[in-house]
Parts: C-alpha cells; structure tokens; sequence
C-alpha cells in the first residue's frame, strides 16, 4: 500500500515550485488562482523573493501548502492508499485526498498562518528540540516545571520538539541536558505552536474549519492528533480544530500506517525532512520523495 506524506513548516527554501510553474499549465493556473485568493503574488515570494520574506508565517505557510498540494495535482500516477501531514502539511493531505477543496484548503491555511502570528505575539513563547532522549522522561521533567511547557511533536525515536512559555522552555532544555539528553536546543520559531499558547489561534481557525465544507476523502488521512485512520468528515474537522494546541504524533502515525499496510511512502512538497524521520522510525519501509 502507497502511504503519501505532506511536509510542514520549515521544509520552504527559495526557488520551490518554479519548475512546476514553468513546466505544467495546470500548474501555473493553480498557482495564479493562488495569487488571486490570497491577494498577493505569493509566486513571486516563493520563486524569486529573500529568505527573509518567505521565513513570514502569513508566508511560509500557503508557500508549503501550495508546493505540495500542486505537486501532488501534477503527479501522473497519483493514487493514494492513505496520507498523513505534519503539522501544517495534514492541510495539503486533506485537499491531496479530496477531504477539501483547493480552494478551501487555501484559505485555511492562510487563516490558520495570521491567527499562528497573533497567537505568537500575546507571550512570549518558543520552541526546542530534545535529542536522544526517552519520550517519557522528557514529558516528565515538562511536567515538573511551573509554567506551560508541553512535547509538541513526536517526531522519531530520540527527537522530540517541546514547546512552550520562552522561560520554562529554557529551564527544561537544562533539566533535559542533566538528565543526559544529547542535545536540547531552542529553535528559531516564532512562536509555541502545539502548545495551550495556541488556544488563541485554535478558537479563530474554529470558527473557519467549522463553516467549511469537508467531504469524504478517497483515503484515510491518519491525524496528527490521533495517530489514526480517518475518513469521517465530521472527526477530520474535529481533529483538525485540536490540532493547533495538541501535539503532533509523527512516530505514532508512521507506526499505525505500517501496521495497517503501508510499504512505501512517498513525501510530496519541498525538502526531504518527512523521508529522513520515516526512515528513522523504520527502515524496512521503502521511501521516495516526489
């Protein structure tokens, strides 16, 4: 069985999409029909701006979600037996298995960007990466630190991105080093995302998901809130909403789409971050990036 993963924030680099663009006219019309929607030339940002301008979450996120839903619309042989997304990526899942429209998904995704950024402003919070060490120890010593400090994505054995109020991220890196953590390392984000800091920006994409038009998709998309297959219109939305202040489950969610099937899996968007970590949760399983 084909599993096809979408990746999140992070995987843009400048220049992404342009071949796509040049070379396929359904491309490019769903790249102009991006523009319109979102009201600027995000084209120009994506094939040709600064690192700087494309690093803007109002940005970096229609930016991602465009390169892989496109790509995945040009694919020739494009027949999913299930998909997953991290983090921002389960949107392009969710339009890649029909659960949402193209333009629905866009208008999403560039809502669920600015209310990311406002969010990120009322606190001042971030997020870090914790390396080889145990998944519990690391829930553990966040849960014996006053303040909100939470394990934000799972994302394969000994990497755990936690996430939370700037301070108490900062003293559970040092309780992380002591309890013998290789690495624990503050990252350059904006903001706590898949922490309570997000609960601002979960009640605005709510209302958004909420009066959205979700149908039912040709595939399972296994949620990062669950780990699981779903297919139910009503449960993706519900899963969906979470998603914001919950963690992402990526290790869980390779784990159940193998035992549920898959053999291979074939990332579609920029970089080859999803690959790597599928590779590191298993490598039996074959991986191709489109």
């Amino acid at each position: 069985m084909k599993a096809y993963v979408f990746p999140g924030q992070g995987a843009q680099f400048i220049g992404m999409g342009k071949d796509l663009y040049d070379n396929s006219a359904l491309a490019k019309e769903l790249f102009e029909k991006a523009n319109e929607i979102l009201g600027f030339r995000i084209t120009d940002i994506m094939f040709e701006g600064t690192a700087e301008e494309l690093k803007e979450t109002k940005v970096t996120q229609p930016a991602v979600f465009l390169h892989s839903v496109i790509l995945a619309k040009t694919l020739p042989d494009f027949k999913p037996d299930m998909v997953a997304g991290h983090s921002l990526g389960e949107f392009s899942a969710l339009v890649a298995n029909g659960a949402l429209s193209f333009e629905d998904g866009l208008q999403l995704v560039s809502k669920r960007a600015l209310a990311m950024q406002k969010a990120c402003e009322i606190t001042p919070s971030t997020m870090a990466a914790v390396l080889n060490l145990d998944d519990k120890i690391v829930e553990d010593i966040c849960a014996s630190i006053e303040g909100v400090v939470v394990a934000a994505n799972y994302n394969c054995p000994g990497q755990l991105v936690i996430s939370g109020e700037y301070k108490a991220v900062e003293l559970a890196c040092e309780r992380m080093k002591e309890a013998g953590a290789k690495r624990a390392l503050i990252l350059p984000v904006g903001g706590a995302f898949h922490s309570p800091m997000m609960e601002p920006a979960r009640e605005e994409l709510a209302t958004a998901i909420e009066t959205t038009t979700f149908s039912t998709p040709i595939c399972p998309v296994y949620q990062n809130v669950t780990a699981n297959a779903v297919s139910n219109p009503e449960e993706i939305k519900k899963n969906l909403i979470i998603q914001l202040t919950a963690p992402v489950k990526w290790t869980q969610s390779v784990n159940q789409m193998i035992a549920d099937g898959a053999t291979s899996f074939t990332e579609v968007g920029p970089g080859k971050v999803l690959v790597g970590l599928v590779n590191k949760i298993n490598k039996e399983v074959e991986t191709i990036s489109a």
